[in-house]
């Protein structure tokens, strides 16, 4: 079966407390455009994922429909939609005029601040509020609106900074090939040595992106706790669920 991009299970990791995150029930990947029959196969029957939540914006959608298997449900949840910097798409990336590392961090502050990115990562929390049913998420390269809802989903079962930044850092190895095509791509329709290498820094994660979207919060908020009850409107008892449902006893 051919290697499906960007994609991994959020299982495995042990918190604070010693508690092990459940595995084989969250996963994070990039688009699932164009699936190979083994590869839907795998997804739908071998994992028995139930649930499709697609993080990505309209156009994207429509360029790029997602493969949903028999079985699946499909959830839109356009996190950036009313974002005033939305680099996280391959067109803005394309498009984007500026120094791409600070086009980024601007897309962090979003991804903590907009009203679309706190209602959709809110949605997408107590959409994960269902016993043993395996869920994948994903936008365009499964790295920053994905990356997000990554480090969300483990700081909440208090995973440490570190496993939280080794994770979301995975996608770059886990994206070299796919980059490379996309370049390889854009460079037959002529782009510049000089937009393709902004172009290849922007399919890139880096530390200081997520760093910042947990500096804004901080901020904002004064804490990652006040985050999830006064910008993410999770209640204590939705909270409390969400680490009895992915954590192992």
């Amino acid at each position: 079966m051919k290697k499906i991009t960007n994609f991994r299970s959020l299982g495995g990791y042990q918190n604070a407390h010693g508690q092990m995150v459940k595995d084989g029930l969250i996963f994070r990947s990039g688009q699932l455009f164009e699936l190979e029959d083994d590869q839907s196969h795998y997804l739908g029957q071998t994992l028995g994922i139930k649930h499709i939540v697609d993080m990505r914006s309209d156009d994207e959608r429509t360029e790029f429909p997602d493969t949903v298997w028999e079985g699946a449900d499909y959830a839109v949840l356009d996190i950036l939609k009313d974002a005033t910097a939305n680099n996280a798409s391959l067109g803005r990336m394309i498009t984007e005029k500026g120094n791409v590392h600070e086009n980024m961090l601007a897309t962090y502050e979003q991804l903590a601040l907009s009203d679309s990115a706190k209602t959709g990562y809110r949605q997408f929390i107590q959409g994960l509020l269902r016993p043993n049913e395996p869920t994948i998420f994903h936008c365009f390269a499964g790295k920053d609106r994905t990356g997000v809802g990554a480090a969300l989903i483990l700081k909440i079962l208090d995973v440490s900074e570190q496993d939280i930044m080794a994770d979301y850092l995975q996608t770059n190895a886990e994206r070299t090939v796919a980059n490379e095509e996309i370049l390889a791509g854009l460079k037959e329709r002529g782009f510049t040595d000089q937009q393709l290498k902004s172009i290849g820094e922007a399919l890139k994660v880096d530390a200081d992106y997520l760093r910042r979207y947990f500096q804004v919060i901080d901020q904002q908020f004064g804490s990652f706790q006040q985050y999830l009850r006064e910008g993410l409107k999770l209640s204590a008892g939705e909270i409390a669920q969400f680490r009895d449902l992915y954590l192992q006893k």
